[in-house]
């Protein structure tokens, strides 16, 4: 059945406040697609829990199990591999697309970065006796990369992309520690879970999405954003982890600027040890 039928034969049967974000969700398909459930929330005037029920009272896992099923009724097949290209363009024209939408990301997501929270980011990072990278799926991708670069930095790191190592390393952090957490949604319950513990633990946490209203970012003290073009209802959302490495570029090099002596000798060691491994 589609999702917006799906709705509409069960309007009669919603209580007030379903019935509100149940006609917002039939006047704007579109828009739905692109927002997490926070900021559906608030544009429909309900709370996060009334948007849930909806979904589950609508025969749905969860919200995101609507959104895709509407994306479904309503976005071109070809949209799903990527929302900009169609099925007459040759290689050239969809090579230029995705480019096109990977620069549109880094330039609206290089405005939304601020000095303070870098800043913060930054102290917080450098400062910190353990740093715990945390990110499930595309972002676990993210979360290696950041250890790849911070290893270098002399500061004692780790990655986790499993949700039972990120709850273990998780709940052995304190206070001299950061937990950084990677959600292009800021909705996974994962990552979201490991950065509260973290959190009661005493730790220091960052966050990193492109939602500025989502779980991620209530449950971290320090939020820095990113965007792009593609909707959420797309986790493997190509530019979003361009931005998202982009992100951890900058961090890396603020802390390795900060911690230049021992970055610098630890460069030299890392590239006479890997010699070896090149022709």
């Amino acid at each position: 059945m589609l999702a917006s039928l799906s709705v509409k034969e069960r309007l009669a049967s919603l209580s007030v406040k379903e019935r509100l974000a149940a006609c917002y969700m039939l006047e704007n398909p579109e828009e739905v697609i692109h927002s997490s459930i926070s900021e559906l929330a608030e544009k429909s005037g309900v709370a996060e829990a009334t948007i849930f029920r909806l979904c589950k009272r609508l025969g749905y896992k969860g919200y995101q199990a609507f959104k895709i099923a509407l994306a479904r009724d309503i976005v071109r097949p070809i949209e799903n591999i990527h929302e900009e290209i169609t099925s007459e363009d040759d290689m050239v024209h969809i090579a230029r697309k995705i480019f096109s939408s990977s620069m549109e990301a880094m330039k609206d997501t290089l405005a939304l970065l601020e000095h303070e929270p870098l800043e913060l980011a930054v102290e917080y990072l450098a400062g910190a006796k353990k740093i715990d990278f945390y990110g499930s799926g595309g972002s676990g991708i993210i979360a290696l990369d950041a250890y790849h670069k911070f290893i270098r930095t002399g500061i004692q790191v780790m990655a986790h992309t499993d949700s039972h190592l990120q709850l273990m390393s998780a709940s052995l952090l304190d206070k001299d520690c950061v937990a950084v957490g990677i959600s292009h949604s800021g909705s996974n319950i994962d990552v979201v879970e490991a950065i509260q513990v973290a959190r009661e633990r005493g730790a220091k946490t960052i966050g990193i999405s492109s939602t500025m209203k989502s779980p991620l970012t209530r449950a971290v003290e320090l939020s820095l954003y990113t965007t792009s073009r593609e909707t959420l209802f797309r986790s493997e959302a190509m530019a979003s982890r361009l931005v998202q490495l982009s992100v951890m570029d900058v961090l890396y090099v603020g802390v390795a600027a900060r911690k230049q002596g021992v970055t610098l000798e630890n460069l030299q060691k890392i590239r006479e040890s890997i010699a070896i491994k090149r022709y």
